[in-house]
């Protein structure tokens, strides 16, 4: 087989240079990271190297290979071998290792695991080696619309998802029974925040200065129809909407959760994680998290008795709410020195059958429509959870396909945080002129 011609999708001349000067001052402040370049075996078979984000730990009593490597291990073949390399555990440290190298052409990166978020950047950057249209229709297919568009920059598949994530609302059953609401019908933001402080319990959030308040603020602005920004194929001259009416009925949200007594005493530095302890206690009642949390409870009997889940809240009442996506996308690198069989693997790493194997072991929900409908992963989770996961993914609110997603991020987070500070009146004006200003190098974060 002739090897694939590599394309590169270029942007602006004046884009490409802010984009390469960012990359280059946040690959600084990395410091060195030691190259491991791609080889083979004694018999000259090439070897694969896949950088990997942390899995879960394996459960107690598991053997054999687990998770990521377990797959690297079941995609290797005679004509190659697949090793896998452990990046760090933030995903802005992933980002920036990934991208210091890439963008240097390193060739010893053939594949990657990459948070959807940063998709478009590495994109721009040219450091993903561009599917064929061939290659994105087959990738593509059977996958859940919400996943395609976290791998999707400039109208092109550049990477294919693994598994997906979303958030739902997780809530006490005898809360909301006693608040009287029907938790088979939507409930808004609205109803919750006074169904808990009426009855004395905590909606937990994400809300500490991080990705994961940003995730929030963007689920309530697309629950209302708007965006934060959108035309982002304009790179920094990208239209700010986050000062629209959107963003106002967003900060109306926050500020509302912000001043009742059903915020966490730790609202300001909330997390995944220290929302799931109070949720277990007197004071659980509602909180919006990603799917760990049915495994998290597992242990719990009293807490998992009373657990119930139902679909992300909605920003305004009649308005579908567009619940957060993440997950992860396999990437191959622009370098490559084996640009054929990268992809090949790229196909048997996302298929279905590792996709519910790898959702078994890890909890880490498929991308593919059809994986849902496995025994195994059916014997595992309740069949309404995993729909509702599914239809949740599938109707997602991604975050924007910006190349410039990080700074965007950290000037939302700049007039956002701390939640207790949200005015509807001028929170969402504000951040939108900060956002443009920083974007066209006319202020700092």
């Amino acid at each position: 087989m002739s090897r694939l011609r590599r394309r590169r999708t270029r942007i602006g001349r004046e884009g490409r240079g802010r984009q390469r000067i960012g990359i280059v001052a946040v690959a600084a402040i990395a410091g060195p990271m030691m190259l491991l370049g791609c080889g083979g075996d004694e018999s000259g078979t090439p070897t694969l190297t896949w950088y990997i984000n942390p899995d879960p730990n394996p459960p107690s009593g598991f053997s054999g290979a687990f998770g990521q490597a377990g797959i690297a291990e079941r995609c290797s073949t005679e004509q190659y071998k697949i090793e896998t390399q452990l990046l760090p555990t933030s995903a802005t440290e992933q980002r920036v290792q990934l991208l210091r190298r890439l963008t240097a052409d390193d060739p010893s990166i053939d594949l990657m695991s990459l948070d959807p978020v940063f998709t478009a950047e590495f994109a721009a950057a040219d450091a993903l080696l561009p599917f064929s249209a061939d290659q994105q229709a087959a990738l593509s297919n059977g996958m859940l619309q919400g996943a395609i568009d976290g791998a999707t920059f400039d109208g092109q598949l550049v990477v294919a998802p693994l598994w997906a994530n979303t958030q739902v609302l997780w809530y006490r059953k005898s809360v909301a029974d006693k608040a009287g609401l029907d938790m088979t019908q939507p409930v808004t933001w609205d109803q919750i925040i006074d169904a808990a402080s009426d009855n004395g319990g905590y909606v937990g959030v994400q809300a500490n200065k991080y990705e994961g308040y940003v995730v929030w603020i963007n689920a309530l602005i697309e629950g209302a129809g708007g965006d934060i920004v959108s035309e982002t194929e304009k790179g920094p001259d990208a239209t700010i909407d986050i000062g629209s009416e959107a963003g106002v009925e967003a900060a109306q949200v926050i500020q509302k959760l912000a001043a009742s007594p059903a915020a966490m005493p730790d609202l300001s530095v909330s997390n995944e994680g220290t929302v799931l302890g109070p949720f277990a206690t007197d004071r659980g009642a509602f909180q919006v998290n990603w799917t760990f949390v049915y495994n998290n409870y597992a242990g719990d009997e009293a807490t998992l008795a009373d657990l119930g889940w139902t679909r992300y809240p909605e920003t305004v009442e009649g308005e579908e709410s567009r619940p957060p996506i993440g997950g992860i996308n396999v990437g191959v690198g622009s370098s490559t020195d084996e640009p054929e069989f990268a992809v090949e693997a790229v196909q048997c790493i996302t298929s279905e059958a590792n996709q519910v194997q790898y959702a078994v072991e890890t909890a880490n929900m498929p991308a593919r429509q059809a994986a849902y409908d496995d025994a195994s992963l059916r014997k595992q989770f309740p069949a309404d959870l995993l729909e509702l996961y599914r239809t949740s993914i599938d109707t997602a609110g991604p975050r924007p396909a910006s190349p410039y997603w990080a700074t965007i991020a950290n000037a939302v987070l700049a007039k956002w945080h701390p939640a207790e500070s949200v005015n509807p009146d001028s929170t969402p004006e504000t951040s939108a002129s900060f956002i443009d200003q920083v974007l066209h190098n006319e202020a700092l974060l």
